[in-house]
């Protein structure tokens, strides 16, 4: 047997071998471990690095083979492109789907509502019992100037300015990319042409209507109403009356235990619109467009004081004397 059969010969072996190794290499990647679509989340933490990452989802039982996975992420050139997170994934899957769902940074995002009229306060203990921040680091940024002016704002916090509405977030979401999403969905629902408009025509700023916005927001939940408590204030404000509202003095109680007291009235705060002329300083929640609009639009009444009926409605008054009146029929129990 010459030199050229005998090098023929084993080149063949080495051809067959490669070719049965690329074939099982390629069988592997390309056939999932089960037929079964069942769920499993992993948490990709940031500098894992792929031989962390290979050796997670080989026990988690999502890979047949650590190396085959790690092989394929350097044939791809993506081994730095592996972006931590959250991430649903299924045995169901193959290794290049999940690679590709990890290079792609497909990671969980969490539903989290705000609701209309929550303050500061309350988003961020909502954010934290929804694992998506911090409370003491979120709030320390609604108060950074330096994230406040970058969001376009020259006021002293994002209260007010955080759009109550349905957000995504993935887990660990930096505060500021939170508070840059809320603030966006505030300038796209809240700072229309028609609104701005109807601001240069009102006699109070921007800032003012969305303080006054948060107050009617605060003060009824009932939509009917909102004009109408928006009319109080309104009237209020240009009698010079003081605006007399509890939900001002409730926002200047830090750890309110939703009794006010009388005593809580002479609270020397900004905030207590019955020691202080004028609205607030600034919004005290996170008004909804309807708050806005009726700030913006008041009813055409007379009224200038309201009482609640303890049924979610409110008694309307033009005077003192029909508002006492009022109060002695709806608030026979008086603050202690």
């Amino acid at each position: 047997m010459n030199f050229k059969t005998i090098f023929t010969f084993f080149l063949g072996i080495v051809i067959v071998i490669t070719g049965l190794l690329s074939y099982d290499f390629y069988k592997t990647i390309t056939s999932p471990l089960s037929s079964e679509p069942s769920q499993v989340v992993i948490e990709v933490k940031k500098g894992g690095g792929l031989n962390n990452i290979s050796s997670l989802l080989h026990q988690k039982g999502l890979i047949k083979d650590p190396q085959t996975f790690k092989l394929l992420a350097l044939i791809k050139g993506v081994v730095f492109n592996l972006k931590a997170g959250e991430y649903r994934l299924s045995p169901a899957m193959t290794q290049v789907e999940i690679l590709n769902k990890i290079t792609r940074g497909l990671v969980i995002q969490h539903s989290i509502t705000i609701p209309e009229g929550y303050n500061i306060y309350e988003i961020a203990d909502l954010l934290q019992k929804n694992n998506i921040t911090k409370k003491d680091t979120f709030i320390a940024s609604v108060f950074d100037p330096k994230i406040i002016n970058v969001l376009g704002f020259n006021t002293n916090s994002l209260e007010g300015y955080l759009f109550p509405e349905t957000y995504f977030f993935e887990k660990n979401v930096s505060d500021h990319h939170i508070l840059k999403k809320m603030v966006a969905t505030f300038k796209k629902k809240i700072m229309t042409h028609e609104i701005m408009a109807a601001v240069k025509e009102s006699k109070l700023s921007f800032h003012k209507i969305v303080t006054l916005a948060s107050v009617i927001e605060k003060e009824t939940g009932k939509e009917e109403e909102r004009p109408i408590v928006s009319a109080v204030f309104h009237n209020r404000l240009r009698k010079k009356m003081l605006l007399q509202s509890d939900p001002t003095v409730i926002y200047s109680i830090r750890n309110f235990d939703g009794n006010l007291r009388k005593k809580d009235l002479q609270i020397d705060s900004p905030y207590n619109t019955y020691r202080y002329a004028g609205l607030p300083p600034g919004p005290i929640a996170n008004p909804g467009l309807s708050s806005i609009k009726t700030a913006l639009h008041p009813a055409k009444v007379d009224y200038l004081y309201f009482v609640s009926k303890k049924n979610g409605e409110h008694k309307f008054s033009s005077t003192l004397k029909e508002h006492n009146r009022a109060v002695l029929k709806y608030q026979k129990r008086r603050r202690p």
